[in-house]
């Protein structure tokens, strides 16, 4: 009877062992510092060399504003790149876009090369602002990325390269977008790598405390790669080895469990 009680408590004892503990799948534990969050000043990407934008211009004369924008197309933008994300697309005219060559510059419609490395969106429009407004009755500018992609690595549901039809996305829509992080995926050490200025950063993200709220990561930058790592958990065992040895362990206390009622009885 002692050997039998001895298997039942080590049986469980195992079983307990590989319960993961909550707090390590939870996100943004503890208080939240209200006033300070909502603060936070969210700064607008850059352009950088490669990137593809949209700018639509609009003024009160439309006649003349028509010969400083591309052939516009309306239809739906583009949604996630990868499986398993559709539906997250919108209908908005855009163009065919503006590249920005190795040098910095684009070949604006009407105006000829503009050098836009280095600029924010704000940036850009205050540009635009300086070379048309002799030109045009209180013009506008709409500018979007054309290029906004991420990637997604490692312990997600849904890893591959993403793409989103806004100008904004932070760290965990872009967990929604993938599927969410696995139950091994490590959520108090994300990397996040961003490429600025032809130099690349690296940044190690804790997503279960709520400062990740204030971090210049939290929302994504075009061309950000999102990596998760596993837990040791995972690098042990897997899911399958998992269910085999609880397998194993349920027949052989089973297995002794009728040998102690055969010799009780």
């Amino acid at each position: 009877m002692l050997i039998f009680y001895s298997l039942v408590v080590a049986f469980v004892a195992t079983v307990s062992s590989s319960c993961y503990n909550t707090k390590k799948v939870t996100y943004m534990q503890g208080k939240f510092d209200t006033a300070k969050y909502s603060q936070v000043i969210v700064a607008d990407p850059v352009i950088q060399k490669g990137d593809l934008l949209s700018i639509i211009v609009y003024s009160d004369n439309p006649e003349a504003t028509r010969i400083y924008n591309q052939v516009l197309i309306t239809g739906a933008t583009s949604g996630a790149a990868s499986a398993g994300t559709e539906g997250i697309s919108g209908s908005a005219p855009t163009s065919s876009g503006y590249l920005v060559d190795e040098d910095g510059n684009m070949e604006f419609q009407g105006l000829g090369l503009l050098h836009v490395d280095g600029l924010t969106r704000s940036a850009l429009k205050d540009t635009l602002d300086a070379r048309l407004k002799p030109f045009l009755t209180n013009p506008y500018y709409i500018i979007r990325f054309l290029n906004y992609r991420f990637t997604m690595l490692g312990e997600v549901t849904r890893p591959g390269v993403y793409s989103i039809p806004g100008d904004r996305l932070n760290l965990f829509q872009a967990l929604g977008m993938a599927g969410d992080m696995t139950f091994y995926g490590r959520r108090d050490s994300v990397l996040v790598i961003r490429e600025t200025d032809g130099k690349r950063e690296f940044a190690r993200l804790n997503l279960t405390k709520p400062e990740i709220l204030g971090s210049p990561y939290f929302y994504l930058h075009p061309n950000d790669i999102v990596i998760f790592e596993a837990t040791k958990s995972k690098v042990i065992a897997n899911d399958q080895t998992t269910l085999r040895n609880l397998t194993i362990a349920t027949s052989l206390v089973s297995v002794f469990a009728i040998i102690y009622t055969i010799f009780r009885y």
